[in-house]
């Protein structure tokens, strides 16, 4: 793709900037002839596709992650299938354009997406590197210490978030993340701080848009196959995939 676009960009001249996607930013350097060494344009031509990999992994592998445990679980309790598919009947019917504002009132769609969230991280954990020495309460930590940060044991600590900590309860958030949390910073599926997450309000966005069409259309159940064995990697995935069972409506 890359050598194709670079053919085109020598052939058709100059591209108008409304008309650069993703691509042809990260290409950029390509395209001005600024990289005349053979040596450079191979760290280039790396770097490119080392971005585009990050944007497919963060865009498309944490999102279909989370709707796979999504469905694994409202197949394993299916009072909250059955709960979820009567508020978006009632809050959609059978709108074929779903806007924001739709999405915004199914609180109980909502719940359940922050409770897998909790349960099954897109990332088990996130790391800083402190740029000077740090006084965080008792402790004092040195300039260029790797702080790590284990959302994975923060999502199931049953000092934040109770006894039953292990256990798939979308009420919880029944009155939003900060109450859920009793406050506290404990709650990170997406990072925390300046570096959080960019696309986190389009990966809700796009979860729930999912759930609702497919809770709309179908049923589904765990296929006797299955086998649970939560694999931890850099995301959480079904060691052995997730075979289910779907019914049209």
């Amino acid at each position: 793709m890359i050598n194709q676009r670079l053919e085109k960009r020598m052939a058709g001249g100059e591209i108008g900037t409304n008309k650069l996607d993703l691509l042809d930013i990260f290409m950029e350097e390509l395209y001005d002839g600024k990289a005349t060494k053979d040596r450079d344009r191979r760290r280039i031509i790396e770097d490119v596709i080392g971005q585009c990999k990050i944007f497919f992994f963060a865009g498309f592998g944490t999102s279909s992650n989370l709707l796979c445990w999504t469905m694994i679980m409202l197949s394993v309790h299916k009072i909250w299938q059955v709960r979820a598919r009567e508020e978006v009947v009632r809050v959609l019917g059978n709108k074929n354009q779903i806007t924001s504002d739709d999405l915004g009132k199914l609180k109980i769609v909502t719940m359940i997406v922050n409770e897998i969230l909790r349960l099954y991280p897109s990332g088990m954990e996130f790391s800083r590197v402190i740029e000077e020495e740090t006084k965080l309460g008792e402790y004092t930590i040195p300039k260029d210490t790797l702080v790590t940060c284990p959302i994975l044991l923060l999502n199931r600590s049953t000092e934040i978030w109770g006894e039953d900590a292990q256990e798939f309860n979308p009420e919880r958030f029944a009155d939003g993340v900060v109450k859920a949390t009793q406050g506290k910073a404990a709650y990170m599926p997406f990072g925390w701080g300046p570096r959080i997450c960019i696309a986190q309000n389009f990966s809700y966005f796009e979860v729930k848009t999912f759930l609702a069409m497919l809770l709309r259309d179908f049923s589904f159940e765990l296929s006797p196959t299955y086998t649970h064995a939560p694999y931890v990697d850099f995301t959480i995935h079904p060691q052995y995939g997730a075979p289910l069972v779907l019914r049209e409506l």
